[in-house]
């Protein structure tokens, strides 16, 4: 399930918002939470747009919209297509709701505090049982995060590993891909060459016997 929501300026790395959490889940979180604020101070522009880092017994994920990171704690086992799913859908909303003052000089820390009672509400509907298995089932409508980078939170922090380092290792993923589809249908196009030209070309034949014996 989702635990806990961060939303960070990545030009100054100024926390606009975050969920306010129970007491259980804020002790139980501490950690994560700081690391959520060490990976956001290693966000620049350049960074993959999105990824999931693995930190323990949970999951860190990322989005960036026009220089704003939405990180989101979860359960490593909750699906990732739909950690993803909840953070486009708060991005969108922050977005919509501050995108004037986001970028705003002066902007005091957690400026957007009131924005928790939406991330309150998105929290429950991706919690709700039946929401999730509802949306699960929506899995092939939801955009494709099989492109996301995923990181150990140990390489990433204390390895010294750059998070720009991973679009560039995206980059030449897709690019590799790109190239690999290619190949395959070329490959493709051969094989149904070779399986049908003989057809073909005994069909000709074929033809042109029948027009050369009644013509």
């Amino acid at each position: 399930m989702v635990k806990s929501t961060y939303i960070v300026r990545i030009t100054d790395g100024l926390p606009l918002s975050a969920s306010v959490d129970d007491t259980e889940d804020e002790t139980k979180l501490s950690h994560q939470k700081q690391q959520c604020k060490l990976i956001s101070r290693k966000l620049t522009p350049n960074s993959e747009d999105r990824a999931s880092i693995e930190s323990g017994e949970s999951t860190i994920h990322y989005l960036i919209l026009n220089n704003v990171a939405y990180m989101c704690i979860c359960d490593k086992s909750y699906p990732r297509k739909l950690s993803f799913s909840y953070l486009e859908e708060i991005s969108r909303e922050f977005d919509n709701s501050f995108g004037q003052e986001i970028h705003k000089p002066g902007l005091r820390p957690y400026a957007f505090v009131q924005f928790d009672n939406f991330m309150q509400k998105s929290k429950k509907v991706y919690q709700d049982t039946r929401a999730t298995q509802n949306l699960d089932k929506l899995n092939s409508e939801l955009q494709d995060v099989t492109r996301v980078m995923t990181k150990n939170i140990e390489d990433l922090l204390y390895r010294g590993d750059s998070l720009d380092k991973m679009a560039d290792m995206s980059s030449s993923l897709r690019m590799e891909s790109k190239k690999y589809k290619r190949a395959a249908q070329k490959i493709n196009f051969d094989a149904l060459i070779k399986q049908y030209v003989p057809i073909i070309g005994v069909s000709l034949i074929f033809l042109f016997l029948i027009w050369w014996m009644f013509f």
